[in-house]
């Protein structure tokens, strides 16, 4: 589904990709991990249009993407998700999720003035789509509370459920997990797990939680360095010698004990 060939970025000397290629399999949840620093980010900002690279080209389902915006890719069905969540907090989580969907017709002033019957007809159909992935994700009880209210859990949980309000072909999950209790980590794992099988959503994911890659993602692909170091299974990867040494140096503890820190 996403290919980057010979992809680099470089900030004046820092080399932050350098070179990479790159494949995320349709159909697949695919895990990204990597030491700090190791550019996995980075990647999924080229990936996502936020940064331009600075060499090699990026595919969106065989089609060249390379250079476009983010609103453009969002068009095409790639979306993101971020390490910190990015709600609007005063609206809620039903209004959250109506947001989404482009080019409503209510977004233009003359047709929320001429033609109000088509824009309440469209607005009814989005609050049923919403409704839909309220009730997909567990989130009935909060339709109505103030998405700024939400714990972190659940507003990862609102950000998946943004992707679900579109046609998405692909999902860039940043660190879904991150300061996420592990009740609410489940529930997120098993949403993933389902539209994966359910929807046929192709997943990649940034995380530093093994246990939680490895429950999910397959392959599992290193990164160091600004490239790709190996991939493999969760198993694979946690015991190759080059992973450990990219963790944790020349120590040879489990890297496994480090990564779910």
């Amino acid at each position: 589904m996403i290919t980057a060939e010979n992809v680099a970025l470089y900030f004046g000397g820092l080399k932050a990709v350098d070179g990479i290629n790159i494949k995320f399999e349709k159909g697949k949840i695919t895990g990204l991990i990597g030491p700090n620093g190791a550019g996995k980010t980075t990647l999924f900002n080229v990936i996502a249009g936020v940064f331009a690279p600075t060499r090699g080209r990026i595919l969106l389902d065989g089609e060249d993407v390379t250079g476009l915006e983010p609103y453009e890719l969002f068009a095409k069905g790639l979306l993101r998700t971020f390490q910190i969540a990015q709600e609007f907090s005063s609206l809620t989580v039903r209004e959250n999720l109506m947001m989404v969907p482009d080019g409503q017709s209510g977004e233009t002033l003359l047709n929320a003035w001429f033609r109000r019957r088509q824009v309440a007809g469209e607005e009814e159909a989005v609050r049923r789509k919403a409704d839909e992935v309220i009730e997909f994700l567990n989130l009935t009880h909060l339709a109505d509370e103030a998405a700024g209210n939400l714990s972190g859990g659940q507003k990862k949980l609102l950000e998946l459920g943004r992707t679900m309000m579109v046609d998405a072909k692909v999902v860039l999950l940043d660190e879904v997990g991150a300061g996420v209790n592990r009740t609410l980590l489940n529930e997120i794992g098993e949403a993933i797990q389902r539209l994966n099988r359910e929807r046929g959503y192709t997943f990649c994911m940034i995380e530093h939680n093994m246990e939680f890659i490895s429950k999910l993602c397959e392959p599992v692909i290193v990164m160091a360095e600004g490239n790709v170091l190996t991939q493999g299974t969760a198993d694979e990867v946690m015991a190759n010698d080059r992973v450990i040494e990219a963790y944790l140096g020349s120590t040879h503890k489990h890297v496994g004990e480090v990564a779910t820190r």
